[in-house]
């Protein structure tokens, strides 16, 4: 008896074993992004079955973005379905799915479908039938569109999207769709807050770990098709031998999911890599000797997709060093990079060593006097606003002052100014609102979309950036919600008319699942959570109050910097008598940068609306706001609603844990709780600090803040992350 009771004891642990073994192999742990392939509902299943019965993919040459595709797909709907398609060359059925360019498929060539307006990356998918028999054409004119064009079949299906009479032809508006990694060489990252760089420069090109497919196939299924490897802080070293090596293994990695990679690339490199006393654009032997490097370079990455440059900002090289501007900079990069294809993507964040009238103003003054002087293969990456990645700016003027050049977006992924990877802020509606501003470049309807994707100048090189947020940590992004921001940017890059509530939507269900609770109280949180970060951070167009350096918390009280436009009271220029920055032409005049209908909008404190109103305007304390508050009332308001914002997504979550896997639940619910206590810290040491100078009584029912001004103050953060 005892012999059989341990016998059962042993067959018990071992199943409770196998369970747990179970249990975490199936475990989500945000890994596989937008690339899970769970198996959909039963009725959605059987629903779908009779339609993706068969993969027809030609076989002759096959290359290894074709290979790529069939493996994706037979993943893809392998999982989802839990039925792996049937590998055909030639359709024998009913419920097919052809995958095939005009070129390589007879049976595409006889549908003669309308491809010639879907360039190189469009693509069509479509339900048909061919010699009697019903399925699904995925075709376009080049094996890019394939790849493109095969990831959304696989968005239809994951978004539970009809397939019986699906047409769909779609191609990107914008034609360099960019991640921007500002990863260093020892593996940190400037404003990452995921982790270390998951390049790792010291065992490449040795070792090639199998998340730089993964990640090639994450960009590829949302239609990113570049990266940045390296920080616009460059190391010269990036273009040495050896790590150009490192570089082109890479490369090679990212190719047949149609993502070229760039470099930035150190304006000094010359002089610190190359011997020479200069870098002077100016100079033979500086223009020799890029020449040379572009050569080489492109020995070892044959499909190099150029360099981005930092220069004559925060202190990096620039060809201001030697009396010449960023036009006489960029052409001289452009000129080697011409031969082979190559483009220079110049970033027009600038600002001077001297001390500045407005820092916002800077860039335009820099850059406008030089439209029309750029090389065509020259375009100037402006960031959406003109100080720096704020929680909210306006537009940047430069998209509505330059018509000769060719202007791309610069947005930021990685949440340096709103709560780093802790905090719950989708970018979504922040993007959308940005893109979809009216610059009047051209008289009304001259959004900010139309000057990027050049239809609004007629420009033929067009792209949009985005500063990754990805990183060594399991989820890639430091939380499952940021992970919507990488998806969501790319979704806009593509298409900058959707919208961001439509993205967010496919997110979730892919995410998650399609539970109708789950979606709208999903959708709510999303779209809510950008201006509860603003409410709580920086209220009614208040900008640039974060501490010292790491930019992590509160500190409007800075003001003993070296340079004014590094101090937080400079932007808000907070007083007894009043708050904000006037930048009406009683001021700075930044308003004279935008178009005269959209300049006399936010020199109106009328018209410019709550939230920009302190960004162009310096006003009373006491001055009227339409909620009948005055001023400070509304300022505490807002910080309040912030605070009361944070903690509604808490309990907005909390109510969801019946719906979703315990591990992402919990550690959303665990940053969540970040988040409000956060928030709390920033409403209650800005209203600390804003009631010292303003002396103004606290509105009645507004709490006090937890500690004194003086607390507040004194906290610091020396190893915080991404700095």
């Amino acid at each position: 008896m005892y012999s059989d009771v341990f016998s059962l004891t042993r067959i018990l642990l071992l199943f409770t074993l196998l369970l747990g073994a179970a249990t975490a192999a199936w475990a989500e742990d945000g890994y596989d992004l937008w690339l899970r392939y769970p198996p959909l509902e039963k009725d959605i299943r059987d629903q779908y079955r009779p339609q993706l019965q068969r993969l027809v993919i030609p076989k002759s040459e096959q290359s290894p973005t074709l290979k790529a595709i069939e493996r994706e797909l037979v993943r893809g709907v392998g999982g989802l379905l839990e039925r792996r398609p049937v590998i055909e060359e030639r359709i024998s059925g009913d419920g097919f799915v052809l995958v095939a360019t005009p070129q390589s498929s007879r049976d595409v060539r006889a549908q003669n479908f309308p491809l010639k307006a879907l360039g190189e990356e469009g693509y069509l998918i479509r339900a048909t039938t061919i010699r009697g028999h019903k399925g699904t054409v995925v075709t376009a004119n080049s094996e890019r569109g394939l790849l493109y064009g095969s990831f959304h079949l696989l968005r239809l299906l994951q978004t539970r999207s009809a397939l019986e009479g699906v047409n769909i032809e779609t191609r990107p508006q914008i034609g360099l769709r960019v991640l921007n990694h500002w990863d260093n060489l020892d593996r940190s990252v400037e404003r990452g807050y995921a982790g270390q760089s998951i390049w790792d420069w010291w065992n490449l090109p040795d070792i090639l770990d199998p998340r730089y497919t993964d990640y090639a196939r994450a960009n590829a299924a949302i239609g990113v098709n570049g990266t940045v490897l390296n920080n616009v802080n460059a190391s010269a070293d990036s273009l040495t031998p050896r790590y150009l090596a490192k570089a082109a293994a890479l490369a090679d990695v990212f190719r047949p999911y149609g993502i070229r990679v760039y470099l930035s690339a150190r304006f000094s490199a010359p002089v610190e890599i190359g011997g020479l006393d200069t870098a002077d654009p100016k100079s033979s032997a500086v223009q020799r000797w890029w020449n040379e490097k572009a050569e080489e370079i492109y020995r070892y990455i044959p499909d190099f997709g150029g360099f981005l440059v930092k220069a004559n900002s925060e202190g990096q090289p620039g060809p201001q060093d030697y009396g010449r501007n960023h036009a006489e900079g960029a052409n001289l990069l452009a000129r080697a990079l011409k031969p082979h294809g190559g483009v220079v993507m110049w970033r027009a964040f600038v600002y001077q060593q001297d001390n500045p009238e407005d820092r916002a103003k800077q860039a335009y003054s820099d850059f406008v006097p030089l439209d029309g002087q750029f090389d065509d293969n020259v375009i100037v990456q402006v960031k959406n606003g003109p100080i720096d990645f704020q929680p909210r700016e306006p537009f940047h003027p430069m998209f509505g002052a330059m018509p000769k050049t060719p202007l791309m977006m610069e947005f930021q992924i990685t949440k340096e100014y709103l709560g780093f990877a802790s905090h719950l802020a989708y970018l979504g509606p922040m993007y959308e609102e940005v893109l979809r501003a009216d610059t009047f470049a051209a008289g009304p309807g001259s959004t900010v979309a139309k000057v990027i994707d050049g239809s609004l100048h007629g420009h033929r090189l067009t792209g949009i950036a985005g500063v990754a947020n990805i990183g060594s940590d399991r989820d890639w992004s430091g939380s499952t919600f940021n992970q919507a921001n990488w998806y969501v940017f790319g979704r806009m890059a593509w298409d900058p008319r959707l919208s961001a509530e439509e993205v967010a939507r496919d997110w979730l269900k892919i995410t998650f699942s399609d539970n109708p609770v789950l979606l709208e109280t999903g959708l709510d949180m999303m779209l809510a959570s950008h201006q509860a970060v603003v409410d709580y951070m920086t209220p009614l167009g208040l900008a640039h109050l974060m501490a010292t350096g790491h930019h992590y918390g509160p500190g409007p009280w800075v003001s003993d910097l070296a340079r004014p436009e590094w101090n937080p009271a400079y932007y808000h220029r907070a007083d007894k008598y009043g708050i904000g920055f006037d930048r009406t032409r009683e001021g700075s005049n930044a308003v004279a940068q935008y178009a005269p209908a959209v300049a006399a909008r936010f020199a109106s404190r009328n018209d410019v609306g709550d939230g920009l109103l302190l960004w162009f305007h310096h006003l009373p304390w006491d001055h009227p706001m339409p909620s009948g508050r005055d001023l400070w009332q509304e300022l505490v308001h807002r910080y309040d609603r912030g605070v009361a914002s944070a903690q509604a997504l808490q309990n907005q979550w909390r109510s969801l844990e019946p719906l979703i896997d315990p591990e992402r639940f919990d550690k959303t619910a665990r940053l969540l709780a970040v988040q409000a206590r956060e928030a709390k810290w920033w409403r209650d040491a800005s209203i600390a600090y804003f009631q010292s100078v303003s002396k103004r009584e606290l509105p009645r029912g507004s709490a006090k803040p937890e500690h004194s001004l003086a607390y507040y103050q004194q906290l610091q953060f020396p190893w915080a992350p991404g700095h």
